[in-house]
């Protein structure tokens, strides 16, 4: 039996469409969400699959492997077959999801290339229909990028807050959604719509677009619309009820968030209220518990009150919900792996993220199915909403990229172009109290140190352009008292220091490596690359900004401001309160100097 080519699937979706507009099916409130266009295709799809073939809709997972073909004893250990293209087939897989870590992220006519490789094994399999893939990725920008260069780099989430420009929030997302769709990714994990409230958050951080409800949810809306409005991809608002106001990682432990309903509403509701109202495509859920939400201790990827209850009837929503991935110990500390998909699945989740075991994950979500623990009708509801946005996103009718055109599409001289001037309104002057900013760094000797191989080289290269004779001597975020020491002695004969910090609020030695550079009696010039929380443990330094990225396109933009090509124009997107007291402002939010 043959089975119906894309081409077919399109004539199909097309003669019901033309069935539906003449009345014959009437369209009833549960199906008010799907556009007619796709709904003869997603009916008809449904109706002619299996149940393993529906499970296997479900799940998104990471595939080991540059291309469709490669083998990989990693996907053997998690599988049971060794190629990417063997995975899919095998279950049916709904989707896949690209990191550095699985070899999937090498240059983009190699990520093109794989996603051609992957739609082709999952179009071509003995199911009874064949159904093409969800390809996601997390390209935030900034710290949290999987593709770099060539593609265009943004500075992420806090930078572009600090930069306080809806439009530029926007463009940086059109941007990356267009360069990300001509490689065949057509999910984005993106924008963060967390509140970044509490500093010492060690997971969200310059993730979040900053602490204000207000702004965050005027970002968060404009990217739904870059990512999807202009570039044509799903973005998924995360993380659902919020995971801004935490001091655990949900990847190693399980957090608890303590608002109250009441500050729900008022600090973590606003930007998943606004992502909702631009119409994003997917919402990602978080592994935290939030008692005022549920008073069962259940991570809210499982709480049926939060997904169901608060997502789905209170705010609204009608569009696919992804789990974050289950291999997380937020989500796994309370269920194993066997009942984690499971009672995601019955909370609302409709696609599940990375579970670490697959077998055990889809044979449970079966076993659910056949005894009546999920009825069919649900299962079909999360299959009707997760084909209809692959149709919406055009993966029915065109589920292939052009390799040959990615060269001209991807980190285009333009993009970049942009990039570079997104950036230059990001960095933010806190502290310039001797006046050494801008720098005349024309011959002059610098010596750039702190954090960062190429980050230090990358700034010392950019100074030398402009006639600095640079020494580079990179420190890490532990330096060692050696290493302080030879930092310290480098210093002699030297002009000026810039030293860079990565949350140097978490580290010891990076406080005594600026304390000692300071010390010097040289003009040091402190930036944090990372958290602009650093200033609050060594008040002392005259001179201090923050870029919220060590991105690759941060260094050249960062040489820009110190030499006064540019000025510092961002504004801080949240407070940095004092070491001592984290409820004692030391700079507020919307500080920011210039010149």
């Amino acid at each position: 039996m043959s089975r119906p080519s894309v081409t077919r699937r399109t004539a199909i979706a097309s003669a019901v469409a033309a069935t539906l507009a003449a009345g014959i099916v009437p369209v009833t409130a549960a199906d008010a969400a799907v556009p007619p266009a796709p709904r003869g295709w997603v009916e008809s799809t449904i109706a002619r699959m299996t149940l393993e073939e529906k499970v296997g809709q479900l799940f998104v997972q990471h595939l080991y492997g540059a291309t469709a073909d490669t083998p990989r004893q990693e996907n053997v250990d998690l599988y049971g077959v060794a190629t990417p293209r063997e995975v899919i087939q095998k279950y049916h897989l709904g989707g896949a999801i690209y990191f550095a870590w699985t070899d999937s992220v090498n240059n983009p006519q190699q990520i093109a290339g794989l996603s051609n490789g992957l739609q082709n094994a999952a179009l071509t399999s003995d199911a009874k229909v064949d159904i093409p893939l969800v390809v996601a990725i997390d390209q935030e920008g900034g710290l949290v990028t999987r593709i770099g260069p060539p593609a265009t780099q943004f500075p992420g989430s806090m930078a572009l807050g600090a930069g306080g420009s809806t439009d530029n929030a926007r463009a940086a997302a059109r941007i990356t959604g267009e360069e990300l769709k001509a490689m065949g990714v057509n999910f984005n994990y993106a924008p963060v719509a967390d509140v970044n409230v509490n500093p010492l958050n060690p997971v969200i951080g310059v993730r979040a677009f900053g602490s204000d409800p207000g702004q965050v949810s005027d970002m968060v809306g404009a990217q739904v619309m870059g990512y999807q409005d202009d570039a044509g991809i799903s973005a998924a608002a995360k993380h659902f009820p919020g995971h801004g106001d935490t001091d655990t990682d949900s990847h190693v432990a399980f957090p608890i968030i303590n608002h109250t309903k009441e500050e729900w509403e008022e600090l973590d509701a606003p930007p998943f209220r606004e992502a909702v109202a631009r119409g994003t495509d997917i919402i990602m859920t978080a592994h935290v518990n939030f008692p005022a939400l549920d008073d069962s201790g259940d991570p809210a990827t499982v709480s049926k009150p939060v997904i169901t209850g608060l997502l789905r009837e209170e705010l609204g929503y009608k569009g696919v919900v992804v789990s974050d991935a289950l291999r997380m110990e937020g989500a796994r500390q309370k269920y194993g792996d066997e009942e984690l998909a499971v009672r995601a699945l019955e909370a609302g989740v409709d696609l599940l993220l990375m579970t670490e075991s697959m077998d055990v994950s889809f044979n449970s979500i079966v076993d659910a199915v056949q005894s009546g623990r999920i009825s069919k009708q649900e299962l079909d509801d999360k299959l009707r909403r997760i084909l209809s946005l692959k149709h919406k996103r055009g993966l029915v009718t065109d589920p292939y990229v052009d390799v040959a055109a990615v060269s001209s599409k991807v980190g285009t001289p333009e993009n970049l172009a942009a990039a570079a001037t997104i950036t230059d309104a990001t960095n933010t002057l806190i502290k310039n109290d001797d006046g050494v900013l801008p720098m005349a760094v024309g011959g002059k000797k610098v010596l750039v140190t702190g954090f960062g191989v190429s980050t230090t080289a990358d700034l010392a290269s950019e100074l030398a352009e402009r006639g600095a004779a640079t020494t580079v001597r990179q420190t890490g975020t532990s330096p060692s008292a050696a290493t302080i020491a030879a930092t310290v002695a480098a210093t002699e004969g030297q002009d000026a220091v810039v030293v860079l910090t990565n949350r140097a609020w978490t580290s010891t030695a990076q406080q005594r490596l600026v304390k000692q550079l300071l010390a010097t009696g040289k003009p040091v010039v402190v930036v944090a690359v990372r958290d602009p929380y650093d200033i609050a443990h060594f008040t002392e330094a005259p001179t201090y900004l923050a870029t919220y990225s060590y991105a690759p396109v941060s260094p050249p933009s960062l040489a820009r401001v110190l030499t006064g090509e540019v000025a510092p124009t961002g504004k801080l997107p949240v407070t940095i309160p004092t070491a001592a007291d984290p409820d004692v402002a030391l700079y507020p939010l919307g500080h920011g100097l210039t010149y």
